[in-house]
């Protein structure tokens, strides 16, 4: 077969980012996928007369044109076309406050109306939500230094731009909030994010909440108008455009190695040569499986037993396709959490201990933001919430659709109860996602698709200083959701960027040593 400058194996988000990266710098690349489609989780499937979008809620780091997100930049870099909507408000949520009392509040999108819903919900909050999305700029503008570094941040940079996003660096979200004597109320709504990163507040790093929230609120959230499969056709074409090549059905089976040197990719469909590879493959599978166990770095040895039993949020999602309009079912809202309490630790060991104590779900309904979601007159809604091993591990092969179901009338009989939508008797179409599928579809552990918790040791913080241009392991790179990034969409494009220009420092290295 044709020599390449770079492999791409996996046209996920990461890898299809990676893709375009390596093409636009005059690389010649293939990218390789087993699957028949692109994008991994950012696909659709059909059910009926209704496309469905399977993962994507929202997007936080898109952005209007005038002030534009990390996606939408890396989107106009690549030349890659998306229609995107806005989100108009950044979530409703419907639980109970740490005191007990009920809570129902809806918050809007923009920093200022943000503050001043939070003052009507919790008087004399202003100041303190002032001192907080302050410091939220501060942690964001720092971050972009960091990774603009590529892994090289100057210290004396660092202390003298972002001195608070070092002191706040090493902290929980939950340790900063009570540093910063932040109202329990507030805390009680803000909290609610924690599920879109997978990990409570008490472990949650609290850059990497800072960075979330921080893009949701001021730029407000965006999706595609055709789901996320928008996005990865988008993004293949454009990498056709390039002169770069795709090869569906195509599964990398071993990288090869000549001396301690990856050359090349073992595939399905024959050899594959060329001088980098990078992998959206979770690295314990390229450890594993996929190179020889002599050339696999004693850090990443060591590194992938301490993740050990710490991987991220395993996704269990109900879809429903109803023969009503949104509007006609009484749905307002685009998105409503509706967790069990306000204290994200206690949920998150609710979710672990199985089905018979998780409460938590996120209900969402797409035409409240994209008429043009499914035909007219009708509309597509969804439950998401987190799978535990404790739930499939001896679940006897008979019994899975049966208990998928029951989660799912379990999901309809919590939209009911809080927020009185009775979808029963409108339902046209329906499947369930378990961790299961994920796991069968994305070749993930467990069906965790943010790989490991981005948590305590391993937070976006720690991960993101230790990245350098001098790799371990020559000619290849894992990217993807255990990268320094870590978990969702946005990150996995970003971090499909970065790894690729990394690679690319590598290659140049490499070719000016060989001269």
């Amino acid at each position: 077969m044709a020599k390449y400058d770079v492999v791409v194996v996996g046209a996920g988000n990461a890898g299809l980012s990676a893709a375009l990266q390596s093409q636009l710098a005059g690389k010649r690349t293939l990218l390789i996928e087993q699957h028949n489609l692109p994008g991994g989780c950012a696909s659709s499937f059909r059910r009926g007369r209704f496309e469905i979008e399977p993962s994507l809620h929202e997007l936080c780091d898109v952005g209007p044109v005038e002030n534009p997100g990390d996606v939408r930049r890396i989107m106009d870099e690549y030349g890659v076309k998306v229609e995107w909507i806005k989100v108009g408000d950044c979530f409703r949520v419907i639980s109970q406050y740490s005191d007990g009392t009920p809570m129902d509040v809806e918050m809007p999108s923009g920093v200022e109306a943000f503050i001043a819903k939070m003052e009507e919900y919790v008087p004399g909050s202003t100041p303190k939500m002032q001192e907080l999305f302050e410091l939220f700029d501060e942690v964001l503008r720092g971050i972009a230094y960091i990774t603009a570094s590529n892994g090289n941040a100057d210290s004396a940079v660092l202390k003298a731009e972002y001195p608070n996003m070092l002191r706040t660096g090493a902290y929980s979200t939950q340790r900063v909030f009570d540093a910063l004597k932040l109202p329990k109320k507030c805390q009680d709504i803000l909290s609610i994010y924690w599920s879109y990163l997978g990990v409570d507040m008490e472990h949650l790093a609290f850059i990497h909440y800072a960075a979330m929230v921080h893009k949701y609120v001021s730029r407000s959230a965006y999706i595609p108008t055709y789901t996320s499969h928008e996005i990865s056709v988008a993004m293949c074409e454009r990498l056709r455009a390039l002169g770069g090549e795709i090869w569906f059905n195509c599964r990398a089976e071993k990288f090869l190695f000549e001396n301690d040197r990856c050359v090349g990719v073992k595939t399905n469909m024959g050899r594959i040569d060329c001088k980098y590879v990078l992998a959206n493959i979770n690295p314990d599978i390229i450890y594993g499986k996929m190179m020889p166990k002599a050339l696999v770095p004693e850090r990443e040895k060591k590194l992938s037993a301490a993740r050990r039993d710490r991987f991220g949020a395993r996704m269990f999602t109900a879809y429903f396709c109803m023969d009503e309009t949104a509007e006609a079912l009484g749905i307002k809202d685009y998105s409503i959490f509706m967790p069990g309490t306000s204290d994200s630790a206690k949920e998150y060991k609710s979710i672990l201990n199985g089905m018979e104590t998780n409460e938590y779900a996120i209900f969402l309904c797409y035409n409240v933001a994209n008429p043009k979601a499914s035909p007219e007159g009708t509309c597509i809604c969804s439950f998401t919430t987190f799978g535990a091993p404790k739930d499939w591990n001896e679940l006897p092969q008979e019994a899975y659709v049966a208990f998928k179901n029951k989660v799912a009338e379990k999901f309809l009989h919590t939209l009911k109860e809080k927020a009185g939508i009775d979808l029963a008797g409108h339902i046209e179409e329906m499947a369930v996602a378990t961790p299961w599928t994920f796991a069968r579809y994305l070749n993930t552990p467990e069906g965790c698709v943010y790989g490991p918790e981005t948590a305590d040791w391993d937070g976006m913080m720690a991960r993101m200083m230790m990245l350098s241009s001098d790799y371990p392991i020559k000619g290849l790179r894992p990217i993807g959701a255990a990268g320094p990034r870590g978990d969702g969409y946005s990150a996995a494009y970003i971090c499909g960027q970065l790894i690729a220009r990394l690679a690319l420092k590598d290659m140049a290295t490499a070719e000016g040593g060989n001269n």
